[in-house]
């Protein structure tokens, strides 16, 4: 969702990645959740950060403690930020309950993304 929310909100500002440490599929509340506020991330796709070993960024964004322990080290990096928040995914309970969820995160990720804006000037950005 912060890929495309960023790809959306920035253009063609930055290049953004997104990849996490233990990948596990698009979700498809997460495409639901982000249709919504009509992004189409349906063709986005789940990606390991190995993927990216090697890669130079201007700024690594970690969304969640466990990625931040295990995340590889960029040694590029100039800025490294960190932004805990919930993963939704994890949510239970009814499709309203989860939906609920998401749209949370989503809109979450939207607030940081854009107090992340207003600091930041053009950059390489990768997720996790």
């Amino acid at each position: 969702m912060a890929e495309g929310l960023l790809r959306q909100v920035a253009g063609d500002r930055f290049d953004v990645f997104s990849a996490g440490t233990r990948p596990a599929g698009l979700n498809p509340d997460s495409v639901r959740a982000m249709q919504e506020v009509g992004i189409d991330i349906a063709g986005h796709r789940s990606k390991c950060v190995d993927e990216y070993a090697g890669r130079e960024f201007d700024f690594v964004i970690t969304v969640c403690d466990a990625a931040r322990q295990s995340c590889p080290v960029f040694p590029s990096a100039a800025v490294r930020l960190h932004w805990d928040l919930e993963d939704p995914a994890a949510a239970r309970g009814s499709d309203d309950e989860r939906m609920h969820v998401f749209r949370s995160i989503r809109d979450e990720f939207a607030g940081r993304i854009r107090e992340f804006l207003e600091k930041e000037a053009s950059a390489a950005v990768v997720w996790e």
